[in-house]
């Protein structure tokens, strides 16, 4: 793998390099490959079928949800089913209007676009990206001051897929831009077990159905964490045992990484205990709540809060965080009188 080809990743999977080939080697490369989201699927089945009936290229597309869930993969699906290059950046990478620039004015006719963490574009990018999504026209200033002049650069027909897990960050007038906006959900357990299935047969692990569908419902409803928790329990299946993956040497290995039989793992817990102790279960404010576990709140925003939300161990009100009464069951503690998981 040379360096540029690393770089071109998007950034989840540049913070964990060790496990990039794997990463690569389970996404699927095509719509039929491709388990869950069955609502997200079929439109873009009939969105991309249309315009490969007209010739043209794809409609822009935006994939909302949380760190995980496939917004990466389906944008290699969409190129793949196009039949076009897909070219890869990330919105913090892209500080200048120029920087667009470059990046837009090589790409091909049809080229799919992918910029991940799209809602980290500052504003000024975002505006000159309006043209090239509406025209496909971009200006470029040339020179500085009162010398300055401005070239209008036509540009191939491409499309643009972006990814955010913050799509309340984006501006009314660029999200409005996109043809296509789809909010990926979580998974449930059964199409989890056919990824972790699909995954064991291409890293050729033994795996039992109970033993995938018991994997499956620790995942927090991610394919991300689903792979990566199959990963390691075949490393505990060959190590210390005969290399086959079932219910046992899951419930040893999960245990082992402090996932428990609700899927939540350390920091999960230290959220809600943290919520339950320091704060009398709430409300709490995200800012209090994120400096309590010492964790970066956009971390806590992103990654852990949405899954706990989802599931009902903590209600959002406008005072705040409050712990819901699922959470006190989890930690085995008495709910004060009227704890509900309804919202405020």
């Amino acid at each position: 793998m040379s360096e540029a080809s690393f770089r071109d990743l998007s950034p989840d999977l540049q913070a964990d390099p060790e496990e990039y080939v794997d990463e690569v080697s389970l996404r699927p490369q095509a719509l039929a490959e491709y388990v869950g989201q069955k609502a997200v699927l079929d439109n873009l089945r009939v969105f991309i079928k249309a315009a490969k009936g007209r010739s043209e290229a794809l409609d822009h597309v935006l994939f909302a949800g949380p760190p995980g869930l496939g917004k990466t993969t389906l944008a290699h699906v969409i190129a793949h089913e196009m039949g076009v290059q897909l070219k890869t950046t990330s919105g913090p990478v892209i500080e200048r209007g120029g920087d667009l620039a470059a990046i837009v004015s090589n790409l091909d006719e049809g080229d799919v676009l992918f910029v991940d963490e799209i809602h980290r574009l500052n504003r000024a990018v975002q505006e000159v990206l309006y043209p090239a999504m509406e025209d496909f026209e971009i200006d470029i200033i040339l020179g500085q001051g009162p010398t300055a002049r401005t070239i209008r650069y036509d540009l191939p027909r491409f499309t643009l897929v972006g990814a955010t897990t913050r799509e309340s960050l984006l501006s009314p007038p660029f999200r409005s831009r996109f043809g296509y906006v789809a909010v990926l959900d979580f998974y449930d357990a059964e199409d989890l077990a056919r990824i972790i299935t699909r995954s064991a047969k291409l890293l050729e692990v033994p795996i039992s159905a109970g033993a995938a569908l018991q994997l499956a419902s620790r995942c927090r409803g991610t394919p991300r964490i689903a792979n990566r928790l199959l990963r390691r329990v075949r490393d505990f299946a060959e190590v210390e045992g005969d290399g086959t993956v079932d219910e046992r040497m899951v419930e040893t290995a999960l245990t082992r990484l402090q996932v428990d039989s609700a899927g939540l793992d350390k920091m999960d817990r230290r959220v809600l205990s943290t919520l339950v102790e320091r704060f009398s279960g709430g409300p709490v404010g995200i800012e209090s709540l994120a400096a309590a576990i010492g964790e970066d709140r956009d971390t806590l925003e992103d990654v852990y809060e949405p899954y706990l939300v989802q599931q009902g161990y903590i209600v959002r009100s406008r005072q705040g965080r409050v712990a819901a009464a699922k959470t006190y069951q989890h930690l085995e503690l008495p709910a004060p009188a009227g704890t509900t998981g309804t919202l405020f």
